[in-house]
């Protein structure tokens, strides 16, 4: 029977006896959960500093080519802040909540994304990865991950996600958007932990982030510097979380798998590299950081030494491939998955 976790953070819930506390036991024994402060105070600040950059080039720069790639560049630091949020919620920079808590609410202010509705939703692909009934990373209404949901479709929907394949990374190029929308509904219809903070400090970011851009640039270059920042941003931020899960095997609440072997098959490694390392934000650890979220980033390479050892010892299913085979991966098995509404049109 599987068992169920209420909160990622405190999987400690688990039997003594079983196989994940046996492994967490190796992994504590290394010391890999202790937090790594001067890791994480050399990344915020490196982080910081090349926004202040972005900053200064929108000031000082005239030129429009130069500014478009300067909102490139912009694009990637917010995910890398993206990437500060996501630590934080996962406990990974403090041990005190209330620290954490503060880097949560400073990316929520530096990219304007509900750091509530983010932390929930989360949490709940944590503790229900790729199940199709509870996962809220695969509850996308545009877009089906089994073919018997494809079957299911009703409607203009059976023409239009038997293309899916086609228009997933099109469609990313509006995630940044699509984010901060849904974290203001998320604001509007649930209750928050901090319901004053958080939508003040969303607020001022776009008060800040606008007046930036119309202060420095002209009405024409500033839409431009936004399209492709955002663009850029959410493309960035949809392609390193999609290969983390998508195409991977779906389960049900019925599935029967317990903890450790639901966390592992129905995640993706992408294998280790200083340039993967840096532009995932170490989330190419996908099955170590499902394992025990609150490992510090830099710990993660040491952790799967001996995670995938474990699992090879266990006969659990290890994946990992590469960067660019996991893009293709994703396009396959959303082409795959909507194979019925192509073959009945009816």
């Amino acid at each position: 029977m599987t068992t169920v976790i209420k909160d990622f953070n405190a999987i400690d819930q688990l039997p003594p006896g079983s196989e994940y506390a046996e492994l967490k036991r190796l992994i504590k024994q290394q010391g890999l959960m202790n937090k790594q402060p001067l890791y994480y105070t050399f990344k915020i600040t490196l982080t910081l500093a090349m926004l202040g950059l972005s900053i200064a080039l929108v000031a000082f720069i005239d030129t429009l080519w130069l500014q478009l790639l300067n909102a490139v560049f912009m694009g990637l630091i917010f995910t890398q802040m993206g990437f500060m949020g996501h630590d934080a919620g996962h406990r990974q920079i403090f041990s005190s909540t209330r620290k954490n808590d503060i880097v949560g609410l400073t990316v929520n202010l530096l990219l304007g994304i509900s750091r509530s509705w983010w932390v929930n939703q989360h949490n709940e692909h944590h503790n229900n990865p790729n199940d199709l009934e509870l996962d809220p990373h695969i509850d996308i209404p545009v877009m089906v991950f089994s073919e018997e949901q494809a079957r299911n479709l009703k409607g203009i929907m059976r023409f239009f996600i038997r293309y899916q394949a086609f228009y997933f990374f099109p469609m990313l190029l509006g995630e940044g958007v699509g984010m901060r929308i849904a974290g203001a509904q998320y604001m509007i219809t649930h209750k928050i932990r901090f319901p004053v903070a958080e939508p003040l400090l969303m607020a001022f970011h776009f008060l800040l982030y606008f007046g930036m851009l119309f202060y420095f640039l002209s009405a024409w270059h500033a839409f431009m510097f936004f399209m492709v920042h955002q663009m850029v941003f959410g493309l960035y931020m949809g392609s390193i979380f999609a290969p983390n899960h998508k195409g991977m095997p779906t389960v049900t609440r019925d599935s029967g798998l317990d903890f450790l072997r639901r966390q592992v098959i129905t995640a993706r490694n992408m294998r280790a590299h200083p340039v993967t390392d840096f532009m995932y934000g170490g989330l190419n650890y996908q099955i170590e950081h499902h394992l025990f979220p609150t490992i510090p980033r830099n710990k993660l390479k040491e952790a799967q030494k001996i995670v995938r050892t474990f699992c090879k010892e266990h006969s659990i299913s290890y994946y990992e491939v590469g960067a660019f085979r996991s893009q293709w991966e994703i396009l396959s098995s959303l082409h795959k998955f909507s194979a019925p509404l192509r073959k009945n049109t009816a």
